[in-house]
Formats: structure tokens, sequence, C-alpha cells
């Protein structure tokens, strides 16, 4: 078949190679000069040098995998990325500065968490056995909830530290929600994949290469050595039915594959509704509506720099609060970035750029003993939906031979890289 894609974030460059792989003619069309959407390194400018003139190459944002991420692992060795270099890999780790907190032991799954548990420090063996309890309970229930509950319910017997000093942290992270709103089923899955379901599905893998250079660069000249198209500077404000195909740019297709943001494909599939016929326009319409009823969450990254600045370890977990927000902090110079370059992360950020950052600086010198220099402060107002308990999210066949993907399409997974990289598999499967 003829497949467009219109999106060359990790979604649609997933659908790219996958489609490709399954012996399709593929054309990706990107609206921006660079690949990889949300997850992708920031175009070099005068403004990323650090304080002491010497550049630095930033992400739009600071992301993690983990081991449980077995599609993104799969397509990366595909498009020829290894991940033993390209990905720092570290147990599980959510210690504080002081040293407390959890750090999963270098034994096989699930005993790599039971062990991490009983040694956690700050813990009482109370706090311990109560985790353990839940844990047990969740995994007798095939972790499996009502799909009504929220993460702060679900937990609502465990202790304070264990709440803060772990459920706290995963849930803002996963699912970029606060546990007071995020969907306690959507938390379980991940729980299951990361602790339960995958070997070695806990390990953090953390980049040390910038973003597009982990993914979409790799999977466009894999996707262009095999014949498809990657056209950049091209943005797709609308489509046209016509017969059985689609048109694009006043190009024919097979199929469509929509890989851009949420609130953009509704545009697109909100003006392709009018000129529909009424059965079809319905559809549309219907996915369009449903799409609109998403909310989205911010996050921020605070880039920040000392000439000695260094952490224990690549990534540190935060105390955070409202004057305090970051949940966690990374040392770019453990992960092949500068010397003293720290990458501070918001999620779920509230308020604006200049107040996160002061406030990101301010709880650097708090927790941390640090006073840093800000190099660049990087708020994704709609980087992820809220994942909500009970949350409709629009299916990934929009009407035939046009199909979402993205983060925030129907399926398992809240707004990951490895939510991403499924939607776009998901979809070339439905071709």
């Amino acid at each position: 078949m003829k497949v467009a894609i219109i999106g060359a974030g990790w979604a649609g460059m997933a659908a790219a190679v996958k489609a490709t792989e399954s012996g399709h003619e593929v054309t990706v069309f990107e609206a921006t000069q660079a690949l990889g959407g949300r997850a992708r390194v920031l175009i070099t400018s005068p403004s990323q040098a650090l304080p002491d003139g010497s550049p630095a190459q930033l992400d739009n944002g600071q992301h993690i995998l983990i081991g449980a991420y077995t599609e993104t692992l799969q397509l990366l060795r595909l498009v020829g990325i290894s991940p033993q270099d390209a990905l720092l890999d570290m147990p599980m780790t959510l210690q504080f500065p002081d040293g407390q907190g959890l750090k999963f032991a270098a034994w096989p799954t699930p005993l790599d968490a039971l062990g991490g548990i009983l040694r956690a420090r700050g813990w009482t063996l109370a706090d311990k056995g109560a985790l353990l309890r839940a844990a047990m309970g969740w995994q007798v229930k095939g972790f499996i909830c009502a799909d009504t509950l929220t993460v702060a319910e679900l937990c609502q017997r465990l202790p304070p530290r264990i709440k803060t000093g772990l459920i706290e942290p995963l849930c803002v992270s996963a699912l970029n929600t606060a546990p007071e709103q995020a969907s306690a089923q959507v938390f379980l899955r991940v729980m299951r994949d990361a602790l339960f379901g995958v070997p070695g599905g806990s390990r953090l893998l953390l980049p040390r290469v910038d973003l597009s250079a982990l993914f979409p660069d790799a999977a466009a000249h894999w996707v262009q050595e095999r014949g498809g198209l990657i056209k950049l500077g091209q943005r797709v404000e609308s489509l046209q039915a016509q017969g059985r195909q689609w048109r694009v740019q006043e190009e024919l297709f097979d199929a469509v594959v929509l890989a851009t943001s949420a609130p953009h494909a509704a545009q697109i599939i909100s003006a392709c509704a009018q000129g529909a016929p009424p059965p079809v326009a319905e559809k549309l319409q219907h996915w369009v509506n449903v799409t609109r009823t998403l909310e989205h969450e911010a996050i921020a990254t605070v880039y920040a720099w000392a000439p000695h600045a260094t952490l224990p370890l690549a990534m540190l977990a935060l105390r955070s609060s409202t004057q305090h927000p970051a949940q966690f902090v990374f040392d770019r110079g453990r992960l092949g970035g500068p010397k003293g370059l720290l990458a501070f992360v918001v999620s779920a950020a509230q308020g604006e750029r200049a107040t996160l950052q002061a406030r990101v600086l301010a709880q650097a010198r708090a927790q941390l003993g640090l006073s840093l220099q800000p190099v660049q402060t990087v708020l994704e107002k709609r980087a992820t939906f809220a994942c909500a308990p009970n949350l409709q999210r629009p299916p990934t066949e929009i009407a035939p031979g046009l199909l979402a993907c993205g983060d925030y399409v129907a399926g398992p997974y809240p707004a990951t890289l490895e939510g991403a990289v499924r939607s776009g598999c998901a979809a070339v499967a439905l071709l």
C-alpha cells in the first residue's frame, strides 16, 4: 500500500518503520525541520551555550526508558541503535540526596523489587511490610482494579513514607498526573510490566545520546534506505477522501496514519468531516469529540549549570512541593553531556517558565547544596494528557484507511515513549 504518515514524532517514526518493514510504500510529512516531536534535541542556538561559553546540546525535555519498554527497545535494535551503547542501564532507583529511598537489587525479576524494598533506607519494617502486602494483593488480583479508582484511593492505606517516597514519584513520573487525579488501573498496568511482567522490566535506561539520535534520526535513515520519503517542513492542514483513497498535499494514498498531537489531529479530522458523506462524517466527528475531551498536563525541564556540579548518581529523586516543584534531577555530565550540567524535571507542572525556573534553582540550593546558573528552561504546556480514571481515549481506527497513533490514543499505557511507539505499531497492524 501507499501510506502517508503525518507527523514524525516517536509514534510516527515507529509507524514508518513498521510500515516499511511490512512492505508498504511510506511517505512521512513533518511540519517542522526536526524529527522526534516532543522527544527530540532542540535546534542548536547561541542561547544553548553554557555560562562558561562551551556548547550544550539540549533535548526539549528529559526522558527515560525502562526495561519493560519492549517495543521501543526492539525498534531501536531494528534501526541500528544499540541500547547497550545509547542507554545507561541501572537498577530502578528512587534515592534522594540524603541517601534515603529505594534502590532495587541486581537480582532476577521480581526478586529485584523484593530486595530493593527490604533494603530501602529511611523506611521502617512496618513500612516495608505494608508495601509488600499491598504489592502481593495487587498481584493476586491480576493488577486489576475498578476503572473509577484513583492512585491516591488505591494506596490510601499505605504509610505516609511509602506514599511520599515511592508512590507519588512513580505516579507523577509515569502518568504525569498527581495521585489524587491519576488512574489507578493505568498505574497498576505500569507497575505490573515494570515489576513483574518482563524480566529486567524495572531497569532504568537513561539516554546517553540526544533524543533525536536515540531513535527518530536513525529511523528516518532506515526508512529512506528502503525507499521511503521523509518530507520536512510540510504541515498538513487537511485531508480529502477520494473514493477509497485519501488526498494529502495533492497526492493520493491508500491509507493515512495521523501521528500529530491530539489537538492538531482533531483539527484535521474536523475539517475532513465537513466534506464527508453523512455516515462517515458522523464517525469522524465522534472521534474528534472524544479527542477534544482530553485534558493536558505540562512538563518543565530546567537545565542549570555550575562548573563542578555533580551528583552521586545519574538520577536522583527530589522532595517536591509547590515551592520546590522538581521531582527528579539528572546529571547530564554522567550521561554523555557537559560536566556540571543538570536537568531538573517538573512533571504536572503548574505556573509560568520564569517562576518554575526560580523555584527549581532555590530547590537545588536547599536540597543539593548547589548554587546553579540557569541555562534554559523548556516548558511543554501540552506535554501529555491527564491520565484520569475511567478516561475515554480516541480509538486507533478513525475511518477506513484513516488511522491515528500517538501516546494519547486508546491503549494500556500512559503518555510515555513506549505508549507512543506501541500506538504507531498498532496503527500499522490495522492497515
